[in-house]
């Protein structure tokens, strides 16, 4: 730069260190980029192996025997809150459906498959994670409201002499909130409760999402009138007969003599009404032997057979209605009751004499709403009436025992869409051999069943040398539970009585 006087001046520019005094310069944070690549890897790399060891687990526990099934009281959509093991893998399902569980994956997780055809296996929340969505949904709830309750007392000032109701509550049951849009999108479903009088001191108890039940649900034949007389016990034993020799090797037909219907979950898990029970009631069977029944069909239930009641006390639906047990009811039905009337009259005077109580047994049968039945025979001819429930039956047998047919060279994880974080949503292959899914059996359990088989010969084979025909009460399609279930029906009293109590408990 020239001066006044033509004289140039040097100005002399001081060296200022790199990175000292410098405002504004991103140039010190160079190095935080890599650390932040590096830490994404290591949980990339966390993460690719975790979902290795799940899906190896997952096919592991294929070939693994059914540990116990549930009956789903609340409903769960897998693909608005997957945050499963492996993504992709957990699996829906609606209210009152039945699941398979295979093990334990932790504390969040099951391992096992939805009771339905084509229906593969998977994780399923536990009780603890289920919880924990109830409460998550309860929360965002409750800040919802309070949030919209805040807005509108804001509102409200803002508005002068405008009067707003934005802060009134949602009424109860109502599906949207205060702000008037509508809830969707949420993981867990509880079923709407019944409108009942709540008491002033007792507490509410609330619904636990799974009620365990038997791993095959056990078919329970009704109608079409009373057990213990002769037009009902002889539909039902034409019906015992055919799927005896249809479902050879894959059934199990037992007779149960206890009333079963005393089996009610609240009584049997609430040890001070059991004990009241034990002292006030009058009825023969006591609730020890009831309790030992409903164990025994858990443990038939367990070799993944279909198992068969032929229950003398039980004559209507609602009587297993609040059991653990979850039976398939079928209703073998008569539509006309003329046709009724005639055939309990042509079996002779001593069934004529009881014609009231069984015209009215099946009057109240009829009078049941189709949904509290799983199949209704009201075919006219025997013949369809059992193809239509070995249709059911066999449907249900394809249920609980899939077919997996998988291709022998697997997919990597490496290489699936799940495996990257920019992959799309599609399920990863599990490398799984072809195999049958059926339940091993112990060798206890099956010296136990030979047993039974050595022992429905030997009787079969007495009562036809004995009588020249097999007799009603000692039926060999039927596994004899106990020591005294051998013995013949004449030892014991008729179940007539049993049958008429139990009509007049409905």
């Amino acid at each position: 730069m020239m001066s006044r006087h033509g004289k140039k001046h040097n100005r002399r520019h001081h060296y200022i260190p790199f990175g000292r005094n410098r405002r504004g310069s991103a140039d010190s944070n160079y190095s935080q980029p890599s650390s932040d690549l590096s830490l994404d890897e290591e949980k990339e790399t966390l993460r690719r192996e975790k979902e290795r060891q799940a899906l190896s687990q997952l096919e592991k526990a294929r070939t693994k025997p059914v540990a116990f099934a549930v009956r789903t009281n609340v409903a769960y959509d897998g693909s608005l809150d997957d945050d499963s093991p492996v993504h992709g893998y957990a699996i829906s399902f609606e209210v009152r459906d039945f699941l398979h569980i295979k093990e334990k994956y932790d504390n969040n997780w099951w391992i096992g498959r939805l009771v339905k055809e084509g229906c593969d296996i998977g994780f399923i929340p536990s009780p603890v994670k289920l919880e924990n969505l109830r409460l998550q949904q309860a929360q965002s709830r409750t800040t919802k409201l309070y949030s919209s309750k805040t807005s509108s007392s804001s509102n409200i000032g803002a508005a002068g002499n405008d009067v707003s109701r934005g802060s009134t509550p949602p009424t109860p049951g109502d599906e949207s909130d205060s702000v008037g849009n509508a809830r969707s999108g949420k993981p867990l479903t509880t079923p709407p409760a019944k409108e009942k009088k709540k008491p002033f001191f007792k507490k509410q108890e609330a619904t636990a999402p799974y009620d365990v039940v038997p791993s095959m649900r056990p078919v329970v034949l009704v109608g079409p009138s009373l057990k213990g007389y002769e037009v009902t016990d002889m539909m039902q034993k034409a019906l015992f007969d055919f799927l005896k020799h249809r479902f050879e090797g894959r059934i199990i037909i037992t007779r149960v003599m206890a009333d079963i219907s005393l089996a009610k979950r609240s009584l049997l898990n609430n040890p001070s009404k059991r004990a009241i029970m034990e002292r006030s009631t009058t009825r023969s069977t006591c609730l020890s032997e009831v309790q030992a029944e409903i164990e025994r069909i858990f443990e038939l239930a367990t070799t993944l057979q279909l198992v068969v009641l032929d229950c003398d006390t039980i004559n209507h639906p609602s009587q297993l209605a609040k059991t653990s047990l979850a039976p398939c009811i079928v209703y073998l039905k008569i539509t006309s009751p003329k046709v009724l009337q005639r055939l309990i009259k042509s079996r002779g005077k001593s069934q004529a004499r009881h014609l009231n109580v069984q015209m009215v047994a099946s009057e109240k049968l009829a009078q049941c709403p189709p949904e509290m039945f799983d199949v209704i025979l009201d075919e006219n001819q025997l013949e369809d009436a059992c193809e239509h429930i070995a249709e059911y039956l066999e449907a249900y047998w394809r249920a609980t025992h899939p077919e997996v047919n998988v291709s022998n060279v697997p997919r990597p994880i490496g290489s699936s869409p799940q495996a990257s974080p920019s992959g799309d949503q599609g399920r990863p292959t599990l490398p799984v051999p072809t195999f049958h899914t059926s339940h091993t059996r112990s060798r206890q359990r099956l010296e136990r069943e030979r047993e039974y088989e050595e022992y429905a010969e030997r009787d079969s084979y007495t009562h036809a040398n004995t009588h020249g025909m097999p007799h009603h009460g000692g039926d060999d399609y039927r596994i004899p539970a106990r020591d005294h279930r051998a013995a013949r029906e004449e030892e014991y009293p008729t179940h007539r009585g049993s049958s008429r109590r139990a009509l007049n408990a409905i």
